[in-house]
């Protein structure tokens, strides 16, 4: 096989693989010739080469053969790991420049090490809400690419609620409009298999070295590397050695620094020292928003179906529990009005989605409440239900009680006998008191919005 058969296959491949896939894997690879039935392919980094091999390898062996070639295996190697003998020598080739003294990767290497991008993912597509706008605000400050004013970026919430999505975009951005900025986005379990093979491939160094030169580095759903002692190590020099030279870090997770569990203490510090910001569980009006974002979309893939007024609205209000379970409903819905010829109306989006509004459903008990509650105002559940009086217990019961009351169907004596058998009266004077105290006091306004997103989340 020439290198123009080689080329001439490369369209082929980003069709099978993908254009994402085949930027990041396949496009790297440069073909070296074939011998004694192994096909050879030079590689950046020995990480690259392990990778397509487990994951591409077989797809790789069968175009080869399709071209006729007697191909059995296909190998690859990074170029440096050659033994001098080895390197053909071109007959009246310009003089060969005198080989790097340490193998540090190149930018290059970096970027093709990062992890595939969704398009789909960018700020344009985001829909910014008041759950999510300060998140927002953030990962633009940190795409702009210019002096790091807080590091790292933290970002965390529930699944679903556009973490990930705001992690490509900030990376999407760097790379359009920074490309001379060395962007490395990779998932933690990614950067621990990254480590894990590094060192039993002996590559430590190269690993320390690639990981310390980018410019900018993200990591997502980082509590996967909790209890990981090693790859703990490891992040942790890394985050310094990158803070150390002003590199810019950005992290995702799906709780705060400080509750993940098993991470080590010093690496929960580190994180906590730049700007943590939460992704709220989206409340009903960015939902209608990223609704009526979406169903431009299914509208243009299925123009035969007409939607009925009210529709998105009820979805709106009945699937709450995150975005991608609204999305697929959205999904699902146009789908199958398409197949059965119909238009989408209120009869037939509850039949079509019984089983997911079913499922969000989601009944909040007076347990719930109270446990949420005692946590979040950092008292002892048994002092809130119990018979103390203080303010400092009586506060945070009579937001219980409202909270009971607007979120459950209990009856008020029902509610009362939860709270250490008090009579349905009292009950009804702190429902009114924090009715009042949410006009009158701002604080008890936001601690009640945390608690009710909390639990309808």
């Amino acid at each position: 096989m020439t290198h123009d058969q080689w080329g001439a296959l490369q369209p082929a491949l980003q069709d099978t693989v993908g254009k994402n896939n085949y930027a990041n894997w396949i496009k790297p690879l440069e073909f070296d010739g074939i011998s004694d039935g192994v096909a050879t392919f030079l590689v950046p980094t020995t990480f690259l080469g392990n990778y397509v091999s487990q994951n591409f390898g077989d797809l790789l062996l069968y175009q080869l053969s399709a071209q006729g070639t007697d191909v059995r295996r296909v190998a690859f190697e990074v170029p440096s790991d050659r033994p001098a003998v080895n390197k053909p020598t071109a007959p009246s080739a310009a003089p060969t420049a005198k080989p790097a003294p340490a193998r540090k990767p190149s930018k290059r290497s970096d970027t093709m090490l990062s992890a595939p991008l969704d398009d789909r993912f960018t700020f344009d597509t985001f829909i910014v809400g008041k759950p999510n706008e300060l998140a927002y605000a953030a990962s633009q400050r940190v795409a702009e690419g210019g002096p790091v004013t807080f590091n790292p970026l933290f970002l965390y919430g529930g699944v679903g609620l556009g973490k990930t999505h705001l992690m490509h975009a900030i990376a999407h951005k760097l790379k359009t409009e920074r490309p001379e900025l060395n962007v490395l986005y990779l998932s933690a379990e990614q950067f621990m298999y990254r480590f894990v093979q590094a060192i039993r491939d002996k590559t430590t160094m190269d690993f320390k070295e690639m990981f310390r030169s980018v410019d900018v580095l993200m990591v997502d759903d980082v509590q996967f590397i909790a209890g990981k002692d090693s790859t703990q190590e490891e992040f942790f020099h890394t985050f310094n050695a990158l803070v150390d030279q002003q590199k810019q870090i950005i992290i995702s997770a799906d709780r705060a620094p400080g509750e993940i569990k098993d991470l080590e203490n010093r690496i929960k510090s580190r994180l906590q020292s730049g700007l943590i910001v939460d992704l709220h569980p989206t409340d009903y009006e960015l939902r209608l928003g990223i609704l009526q974002s979406k169903v431009r979309t299914q509208e243009a893939n299925y123009p035969d179906v007409s939607l009925d007024d009210g529709v998105l609205e009820f979805l709106a209000h009945r699937i709450t529990s995150n975005v991608r379970v609204l999305e697929g409903a959205l999904t699902r819905l146009f789908a199958f009005a398409s197949l059965v010829g119909k238009p989408i109306t209120m009869e037939l989006t509850q039949d079509c989605l019984a089983d997911v509004i079913r499922a969000s459903e989601r009944k909040i008990t007076v347990e719930e409440i109270q446990r949420k509650v005692a946590e979040h105002f950092n008292i002892r559940l048994s002092d809130m239900i119990g018979p103390k009086r203080l303010r400092a217990f009586a506060r945070p019961r009579q937001v219980a009680m409202w909270l009971c009351k607007k979120l459950t169907t209990r009856s008020l004596p029902e509610i009362g006998r939860r709270f250490g058998g008090r009579d349905h009266t009292t009950v009804m004077h702190g429902v009114k008191r924090i009715e009042e105290l949410r006009i009158s006091d701002p604080q008890i306004g936001e601690d009640i919005e945390i608690l009710r997103r909390s639990l309808e989340g």
